[in-house]
């Protein structure tokens, strides 16, 4: 199978296109042929080693978390899916080596759900990592129907899937960003508030009893959480682990097939979508991971492997 490989650590250069022996589907697994893969800050930061010290990376190693695709094949005790069904999953496995930049990826049964009719496969691969973040901090939070959520970097990869989400789970949604991603934020029902100077004194205004969850999801914005937050209020942060010194949530995604059907739902009931800010071809997944560590993208970042 063709395969977007690495053997070192290094920067996105270093990444190429190799012929690899197909993937076997272990017990509990599926294999999934995959259609799209989505672009994360946490696959360049892998390349470049940032997680050796808590993962084992086997090279020659396939980046990629994030993908949409068709079964192939399912292994032993995989009774949920079966040869043709479209899927997408949040693929992280114990170690690096298998990955979604690749024409076959096998990926464990419980990470996997069914694909929402309402995406295509570039939004339905853009979904399950961004979209879990959200969802499952949210959810750890206790975020409630009628509650005030303030969403820091509201515009980003992971942000605008969280306010969208936020907003299916009943409440009033204010996100940080920007001026030129403002009217982008109030397509989605999110009101927008522009981060820097006097970000406190702005959302008080938007809520002057302080909000009742702040979920960020850019990080180095802790003073400005505290200030906002009503007395009864939680707060947590993807980015930040000094959250937890503050009565704060530190948080990291976990593959979840339930959760991540439910974010399925909310997409096929109009609720929640995946804007893609642009599309690679498998060749060029350097010239994806270096877009994405500009850091200046609205929307996923997709490779696309097949069609």
């Amino acid at each position: 199978m063709k395969a977007m490989i690495f053997d070192r650590y290094g920067e996105p250069e270093i990444l190429r296109q190799a012929e690899l022996p197909m993937p076997k589907t272990g017990p509990g697994e599926v294999l999934i042929r995959v259609r799209s893969a989505a672009v994360n800050p946490v696959d360049w930061k892998i390349m470049a080693g940032g997680l050796d010290a808590v993962m084992q990376t086997f090279f020659p190693a396939i980046p990629g978390w994030d993908v949409a695709g068709v079964v192939e094949s399912v292994g032993f005790d995989a009774p949920e899916f079966r040869p043709g069904d479209e899927v997408m999953a949040y693929a992280r496995k114990r170690i690096i080596r298998d990955g979604s930049f690749a024409e076959f990826i096998p990926v464990p049964v419980l990470s996997v759900a069914r694909k929402p009719a309402s995406l295509d496969w570039d939004q339905a691969a853009g979904l399950p990592l961004a979209g879990l973040t959200a969802y499952q901090l949210l959810r750890r939070l206790g975020l409630k129907e009628g509650e005030v959520v303030l969403i820091h970097a509201a515009a980003g990869g992971v942000g605008i899937l969280g306010g969208q989400i936020a907003r299916a789970l009943g409440a009033r949604v204010i996100g940080t960003a920007s001026e030129r991603n403002h009217e982008f934020l109030r397509s989605f029902g999110i009101e927008p508030v522009t981060y820097g100077e006097g970000l406190a004194e702005r959302v008080r205004k938007l809520a002057p009893g302080g909000v009742d969850v702040v979920a960020d999801f850019v990080g180095g914005v802790l003073d400005v959480t505290r200030a906002v937050l009503a007395p009864s209020g939680r707060h947590g942060s993807i980015v930040d682990p000094s959250v937890a010194g503050s009565g704060g949530l530190y948080a990291w995604v976990r593959p979840n097939g339930e959760d991540l059907a439910q974010l399925a739902r909310f997409a096929d009931e109009g609720r929640l979508t995946v804007p893609v800010a642009q599309v690679f071809p498998l060749e060029q997944g350097a010239e994806a991971l270096r877009l994405s560590m500009s850091g200046h993208v609205r929307g996923k970042i997709v490779v696309r492997v097949s069609r």
